[in-house]
C-alpha cells in the first residue's frame, strides 16, 4: 500500500485567489470532511469535527506564499505533523489561462493507519478536492459580480 496520495483539480480562478481560499481556515472548515466547522483555539490552531465519527481534529494551517504551498499540520495541541499539503500553481505555467490554476493535495500515511483507514482517507481527499474546487470557483464568481 502506498505511503502518500495525491489528488488534484484544475480550478477556474487565478492561483492567488485559490491559494488564499485554501489557506482560510473558515473556508477549509467547509470542505475538509475530517475537520468540519473549524473554530479557533488560539495560537493559530483550529478545531474541527470529523463527519465520520464526530471526533475532534486540531489543525494548524501554515502558508508558504512564495511557494504556493499550504501545509496542514494535524494532531494534538502539543504535537502536530504536516499530514496534508496543497500546492497551487498558475495555469499559465501549464498551457492554460492565467485565470486558471492547478491545486494538488498530497496526503501522507501515518504508521497507525490500517489499510481500511488509509483507503477512506484517499477517497475522502479525492472528494475534498472536488468540494474545494466548486467552492473556490463559486466564491470567485460571486466576487466578480
Amino acid at each position: 500500500m502506498t505511503q502518500a496520495h495525491l489528488a488534484s483539480a484544475r480550478i477556474d480562478t487565478p492561483a492567488s485567489f485559490a491559494l488564499s481560499q485554501l489557506a482560510d481556515a473558515r473556508a477549509v472548515g467547509r470542505w475538509a470532511l475530517g475537520s468540519m466547522n473549524f473554530e479557533p483555539l488560539g495560537e493559530g490552531l483550529w478545531q474541527g469535527v470529523s463527519l465520520f465519527d464526530g471526533s475532534p481534529s486540531i489543525v494548524e494551517i501554515v502558508l508558504h506564499q512564495e511557494l504556493g504551498l499550504i501545509d496542514y499540520h494535524v494532531g494534538s495541541r502539543e504535537h502536530r505533523v504536516p499530514r496534508v499539503s496543497i500546492r497551487v500553481t498558475s495555469g499559465a505555467d501549464w498551457g492554460m489561462g492565467a485565470d486558471q490554476c492547478i491545486a494538488a493535495m498530497t496526503t501522507w500515511r501515518a504508521g497507525w493507519m490500517d489499510g481500511e483507514r488509509w483507503r477512506r482517507t484517499c477517497v475522502t481527499h479525492e472528494t475534498e478536492v472536488l468540494l474545494f474546487k466548486a467552492q473556490i470557483e463559486t466564491a470567485w464568481n460571486n466576487a466578480e459580480n
